[in-house]
């Protein structure tokens, strides 16, 4: 039972902190535009390959 006393108000605490936390996030414009990162990544072009990166021509088979 006397565990009850620092768990009640420790779990309070914890459900307050999270509450802050996600109302910045709202605030920070965090979930602002949610598809666009997604369209970026998938829409983003392959960056240049090296010199040692790039693939060899296939060899001919005579």
């Amino acid at each position: 039972m006397e565990s009850l006393y620092l768990l009640v108000p420790l779990s309070a605490f914890l459900v307050l902190a999270l509450l802050g936390l996600f109302g910045w996030a709202l605030n920070a414009g965090q979930f602002d535009d949610l598809e666009r990162e997604g369209q970026r990544i998938l829409g983003a072009a392959d960056p240049a390959l090296d010199a040692d990166q790039a693939p060899s021509p296939p060899l001919s088979e005579e």
